[in-house]
């Protein structure tokens, strides 16, 4: 007599990866392309793109599948901090310390955070390093699996609202947190601090969309659109609480089509 197994139980939840399929690229403005190149490549150990930006007013980095822009221009600091998975912790605090005397005199530092380093550049962005974690990144061995921004007490719930409306994805909230999806391993999270981050100064992240369309009606009914880029690709700041149209935080989002011609190029990473 066969006797019928129960079926195990899944939650087919956890493996939804959500309208926002890539967190591409994370924008800030520096003023020394050479300190820039001397910090993100000869102490991160991150690659410069070669085919793309190679001369002297801009750079992009490569990270994993991930990448920084670094356009010349006054510094730009993101409000909270970027993540990054990096193969071997070890090999990068010999990097860091390698570079820091041509460092002194700006705001590098390099701290531990629990099992991570957190290194700030030169001009105050901050990058917390991880090693590889399957649980946590899943097989990322080198990349940049979340942009955590710091927000006002009480706007996480919105923000999460914002998110679920807007893109029609699962946003998550915990305490004083909202926890945006992004593709299969990456997140953004909105943070809540007990101080008011500084001023907005125009930096921005980079995002794609399996439905690109209607997050782009959503925005525009809402007037949100802040640049028509072009056909592939389209920018908005405002993040607003979808109820009463109240401002909850600002941080400008570059928004491209899995049709953009960046989308799934194969990005150079050197051995680390």
């Amino acid at each position: 007599m066969n006797i019928a197994q129960p079926h195990p139980r899944f939650d087919r939840a956890a493996e939804d990866v959500g309208n926002i399929v890539e967190l591409g690229h994370v924008n800030t403005r520096v003023p020394d392309q050479q300190l820039a190149t001397l910090f993100y490549v000869a102490g991160l150990g991150l690659t410069r793109d070669p085919y793309h930006m190679v001369g002297l007013d801009n750079m992009w980095v490569n990270a994993g599948a991930s990448q920084f822009h670094l356009p010349a221009g006054a510094p730009q600091v993101l409000r909270g901090v970027t993540g990054l998975v990096m193969p071997d912790l070890g090999r990068l605090a010999e990097r860091l310390e390698a570079v820091r005397p041509r460092l002194e005199g700006t705001e590098f530092n390099v701290a531990l955070e629990g099992e991570a380093i957190e290194v700030t550049s030169p001009w105050g962005n901050r990058i917390r390093c991880h090693a590889p974690d399957e649980r946590r990144f899943g097989p990322v061995s080198l990349g940049m699996p979340y942009v955590e921004v710091e927000v006002m007490p009480g706007t996480t719930p919105g923000i999460a609202r914002f998110y679920r409306e807007i893109f029609g994805l699962g946003a998550a909230e915990e305490p004083g947190s909202a926890i945006i999806p992004v593709g299969a391993w990456q997140r953004l999270i909105y943070r809540e601090i007990p101080e008011p981050p500084p001023p907005y100064d125009g930096h921005h992240i980079q995002i794609t969309l399996a439905d690109f369309s209607g997050p782009h009606a959503r925005l525009r009914e809402r007037g949100l659109i802040s640049e028509e880029s072009n056909q592939s690709q389209y920018r908005f700041e405002a993040i607003i609480d979808p109820g009463s149209g109240m401002e909850l935080a600002r941080i400008e989002h570059e928004v491209r089509s899995m049709r953009h011609s960046m989308y799934g190029r194969a990005l150079v990473n050197r051995p680390l």
